[in-house]
């Protein structure tokens, strides 16, 4: 399969795996996790990849052997909760908390992929429940839309829609291949890829109308 850039995890670690620990440094030491934090999403903002190289160095260093994808697609279950900060609207309106649940909803439906892949039925279950929950989010982005003002803000959000669109049908075709030739990994990589989706929707609001 080939999803035609870079793959997807880099730019999830920090959201994923990064993040979810912060947040519990916090509740023991707010200021040090606030101070970490920032430091990493600036260095992560400047330099693409950072914290990915960070943590596989981490993992080399142990000698751990594991599948990234799969791991972070996993984690994104727990990460969910920690969405609040930079994938979540603040708006109050029904609308934008519709987005917010509908968002989560598909990435901790994703995240369950690698548990259930090698289940058959369960899985055919699993892809029912996605397509159901991509529709969903998109209904809840159509809602939204009204809401972002001018123009080009709306354009925008178009076009991030239309992305969201383009990989939710690439998900569909790596499956097809998947039940043809098995390649899990094929199926990882492009749920990560459907979840920076999502979370690229999300930013494109909060930017439009926060």
């Amino acid at each position: 399969m080939t999803m035609g850039d870079e793959t997807p995890v880099t730019s999830l670690v920090l959201p994923v795996i990064l993040r979810p620990i912060l947040s519990k440094l916090e509740s023991q030491n707010v200021v040090a996790a606030q101070t970490l934090r920032a430091a990493l999403s600036k260095a992560e903002s400047s330099n693409p990849g950072i914290t990915y190289d960070l943590v596989m160095g981490i993992v080399r260093r142990a000698e751990l052997s594991l599948d990234m994808n799969a791991s972070v697609l996993r984690l994104q279950g727990i990460a969910s909760d920690c969405d609040a900060i930079e994938y979540r609207s603040a708006r109050s309106e029904d609308a934008f908390q519709e987005l917010n649940r509908k968002s989560t909803a598909l990435k901790r439906i994703l995240s369950r992929i690698p548990d259930e892949i090698t289940d058959r039925k369960t899985f055919l279950e699993t892809i029912k429940e996605i397509a159901s929950a991509i529709k969903k989010l998109l209904d809840a982005v159509n809602e939204v839309t009204a809401f972002i003002p001018g123009l080009t803000g709306k354009q925008a959000l178009d076009q991030r829609k239309r992305e969201f669109v383009k990989y939710s049908k690439r998900f569909s075709n790596t499956l097809k291949e998947y039940f043809k030739e098995g390649q899990a990994k094929a199926v990882f990589i492009s749920a990560l890829f459907l979840i920076r989706q999502t979370n690229m929707i999300m930013v494109t609001v909060k930017n439009k109308c926060e």
